[in-house]
């Protein structure tokens, strides 16, 4: 409701109560009101969703209409990304946020640095969500707080024509909040398990869930060894699950993203069950590795299954977990996709050793013969040497055309020997346009970097330590962060006001009228930032 419209609609309530209620100002609290847009989580997962689904409408009209995000590890840094987002580009559009289960198990857990391995408590999960929610609220609140006193101000110098400027911009304010797609792991546990975080996710605010398709106790990195996956009856229970605590919330919209880690899964827990040549199971088990065995040379305790009317034994490790055949992996993939997107998952992700826009397509090529509109969410991973992954593609490129490579040594591309030379700048040339192309020549409709903040923490804190306990003294500060925070724009250098100490201000003098003692005097040493 326009700012205007809904101070009229509370200047008539407020009246309704006479004297009782006299001293409740209509336009603050039309204000208050406007600073929170969004009272619960729940309203949070609608609104995205809703988003989300004409983003991914808009994708498939237009491929160039691509999506991305950043992994987000606490909401201070989901908040700075969206204001930043807004600074830059002028809207929030199709720039969401994304939740690594990597960084809370490394960042978040009360256990203290884990691996990425479904260990961490599962309630902090919805907890990030919710934190990351709170502060992008809080951007909102600031920010029209930052509108409000200018229209105060354009007020009180009697410019109506800057008045009714200020007026538009709050009638017209842009939200921070964006869709998440949040990581559920495998599930943490069976289904009943995935449907209990599901719904605690969601009514944090989360409209997507990206669950994978490795067992849950043995859960594993994607791009780590020893991952192990479910059969696909296994797998789908829990999309259901994620599907039911949507439509319980009145989520309708909610989009589940159903993540294979089958191309670098050598090992499954269980051989599927099947009643019939040809069915899922049947598809599951003859990707197992089997030697062929009768009843004379089947070993104490071996486990069999009749495939093609022959006795086949799976090659079952110390472990008790059944190894697939190599070279089954893309193959595996494409029928997990497809088996997926057939059974209410909106999306996939397809988890790569690599990235090579070559191989992406190929699979989803595959599954678009059945799925003509499926669509990736990708995760462009820090896990992914991207320089040297590019040097060689560039470098295998040029040797199958025949062109000179001779100053180049393929296994040594990292060097900075090579950094500034035609090979190096044709390779930064693909790692620049490596969202474009994969969106247009692989299905990609998401792009997201995992574990980009964990990194540009460690980086910026490495430079401060070298320099501030260095010789440069605080000049390394001074000159490595809070200047450049000045001649950037960056919001936080005045931290006072990030933190909300001027919405308080304007709560005070809500609350306590010529009564407020604001901190926001001419003594405030923010002053000395403009």
């Amino acid at each position: 409701m326009p700012y205007d419209s809904d101070n009229a609609e509370l200047q008539s309530l407020i009246g309704e109560h006479g004297n009782a209620w006299a001293a409740i100002n209509p336009e603050y609290v039309s204000r208050m009101r406007a600073q929170n847009k969004f009272k619960t989580g729940l309203d949070i997962a609608k609104y995205t969703a809703d988003i989300m689904r004409a983003d991914m409408d808009a994708y498939d009209a237009d491929s160039s209409q691509y999506t991305q995000s950043l992994g987000c590890w606490h909401g201070f840094i989901g908040q700075q990304k969206m204001i930043s987002i807004k600074k830059h580009f002028g809207t929030t559009k199709r720039k969401y946020l994304y939740l690594s289960g990597w960084m809370i198990a490394a960042l978040r857990s009360e256990f203290g640095p884990l691996p990425d391995q479904s260990m961490h408590e599962k309630t902090s999960v919805p907890a990030l969500i919710e934190e990351l929610y709170t502060f992008l609220r809080q951007a909102d609140a600031r920010e029209l707080g930052g509108l409000f006193r200018d229209l105060d101000a354009a007020r009180a110098a009697g410019d109506t024509a800057k008045a009714a400027e200020v007026q538009s911009a709050i009638d017209n304010h842009e939200t921070h909040v964006v869709p998440i797609i949040a990581d559920i792991d495998a599930g943490f546990g069976n289904p009943e398990a995935t449907y209990l975080l599901a719904k605690k996710m969601i009514e944090a605010g989360a409209c997507a869930l990206q669950i994978e398709n490795q067992v849950s106790d043995e859960k594993q990195c994607g791009h780590q060894d020893g991952k192990v996956t479910v059969p696909h009856e296994d797998f789908l229970q829990k999309i259901r699950a994620c599907r039911y605590a949507f439509l319980e919330m009145g989520v309708e919209n909610g989009i589940v993203v159903a993540r294979t880690d089958s191309l670098g899964a050598g090992l499954t827990k269980q051989i599927a069950v099947t009643n019939e040549p040809g069915d899922l199971g049947d598809q599951y088990n003859s990707f197992l590795d089997c030697d062929e065995v009768t009843l004379d040379t089947m070993g104490n305790g071996d486990v069999v299954i009749k495939q093609d009317g022959k006795l086949m034994r799976p090659k079952r490790l110390p472990s008790n977990l059944f190894q697939f055949r190599k070279d089954t992996g893309v193959a595996r993939c494409v029928l997990d996709s497809i088996t997926s997107l057939q059974n209410g998952a909106d999306m996939i992700w397809i988890e790569t050793e690599k990235p090579h826009i070559g191989q992406i397509g190929e699979m989803i090529n595959e599954v678009r013969k059945t799925v003509p509109n499926a669509k990736l969410v990708y995760n462009n991973s820090p896990s992914f040497n991207w320089t040297l992954n590019f040097r060689q593609q560039v470098f295998d490129a040029w040797t199958e055309e025949g062109k000179d490579v001779s100053a180049y040594d393929r296994a040594n591309l990292m060097s900075v020997d090579y950094d500034g030379t035609e090979l190096s700048d044709a390779a930064d040339d693909k790692i620049r346009t490596f969202q474009a192309d994969a969106a247009r020549e692989a299905g990609i409709f998401h792009h997201l970097i995992t574990l980009p903040t964990y990194h540009t923490a460690a980086l910026s804190t490495d430079n401060l330590a070298k320099e501030y306990f260095g010789a440069e003294g605080m000049l390394g500060y001074v000159a490595g962060v809070q200047r450049k925070e000045i001649r950037q724009g960056i919001a936080c250098v005045k931290h006072q006001n990030m933190s909300g100490s001027d919405m308080g201000d304007d709560h005070k003098e809500y609350f306590a009228g010529e009564a407020a003692l604001k901190a926001a005097g001419e003594d405030n040493t923010m002053n000395q930032f403009g």
